[in-house]
């Protein structure tokens, strides 16, 4: 019943719809564990191949990394425009990771490779914004900085509103991190990589402020993947072998102190190879575009709320999409009813 339902997700909001709440319903509520006994080889793993193997994203063997996410409004579009060539043809990602109404937010991209969404975030959160990029992948974070100059020039700032770090994103506060200070933390494709996938949303959580939000496309399995397929380091760089079961990030995203995971968008992953649909059995796949919010605590016992759209954000002044059934439309009186 799931499986079918997986390879349609992406053909109306109304199936979606079905879809979500199946898996809420139905599924069991496991904590993934890596089965690989050496995380650091995990790590050095990804590394290399993010590092040495891909040096473009036509290097990619799959589809999982290039997954459209949903259609971009005209002030994303420009920004994305912007994005100096070198740094675009090494982007790797998934899903859309630039949430609306960002400006003068501080925004914190994990696993930010080339600096594409930073630098599509740079144009976004303005001169008074800033964008922190954390990478692992030191060929990537070369790439990166080469464009700073660049970019603070081609958006007209006095000084850049951006800068990368080399670090991991199971240890944010190790890099040098300052915990409760980003408005905004986006993923696109690199929470599936990490063997630690609790660590990765607890140093989330420190570093965010409270009301902060976590906004991050990754790749979801309908199953629990065998230990065959999580051994395959092609497909662990491939973002399918890392990929959670959907009902993970629920129990993970409760464990760490979240708000329930609110599903944006959804897309079938299709896998084209042979020798990959062998090693995955009947394994099915989609990206996903979820939002988490680090609650303030007077708000975290409370059931629901009341919210009235003004239409303030930019791009979206007659209607606002929080999530993939709750959209937000500027009439007046309009009172929407959320539940957290």
């Amino acid at each position: 019943m799931f499986k079918s339902d997986l390879q349609n997700c992406n053909s109306s909001f109304a199936k979606n719809t079905v879809i979500y709440n199946r898996i809420l319903d139905n599924c069991s509520i496991k904590v993934a564990v890596h089965t690989m006994a050496d995380a650091t080889e995990v790590l050095n793993n990804v590394k290399d191949y993010y590092g040495k193997v891909l040096q473009s994203s036509s290097d990619l063997k799959t589809q999982a990394c290039v997954t459209p996410g949903k259609a971009l409004n005209k002030y994303v579009t420009s920004a994305i425009s912007d994005v100096h060539p070198e740094v675009t043809a090494r982007y790797y990602g998934c899903g859309l990771v630039i949430p609306p109404g960002v400006q003068g937010a501080r925004v914190l991209d994990l696993g930010s490779g080339s600096g594409r969404d930073c630098y599509a975030l740079s144009k976004l959160v303005g001169k008074s914004g800033e964008v922190v990029g954390v990478d692992m992948t030191s060929e990537q974070i070369d790439v990166a900085n080469q464009y700073i100059q660049y970019h603070t020039e081609k958006f007209g700032y006095d000084k850049p509103n951006v800068s990368f770090v080399q670090g991991y994103i199971e240890s944010l506060v190790g890099a040098g991190l300052q915990p409760n200070y980003f408005d905004i933390i986006v993923s696109n494709c690199v929470v599936n990589l990490t063997p630690d996938k609790k660590a990765v949303l607890s140093e989330v959580y420190k570093v965010l402020k409270p009301g902060g939000e976590l906004y991050f496309s990754d790749v979801y399995a309908d199953t629990e993947l065998s230990d065959e397929i999580r051994k395959d380091k092609v497909l662990w760089g491939e973002c399918i072998s890392g990929a959670l079961h959907w009902s993970t990030l629920h129990s993970l995203a409760k464990e760490v102190g979240f708000s329930k995971p609110y599903l944006v968008t959804c897309s079938p992953i299709n896998i084209d190879r042979e020798d990959f649909k062998q090693v995955l059995g009947g394994a099915k796949f989609c990206s996903a575009t979820y939002r988490l919010f680090k609650l303030p605590e007077k708000y975290k016992k409370v059931s629901g709320g009341q919210v009235i759209y003004n239409g303030e954000i930019p791009g979206h002044e007659d209607t606002f999409q929080f999530d993939y059934k709750t959209e937000l439309v500027l009439v007046t009186p309009r009172v929407c009813q959320v539940k957290w």
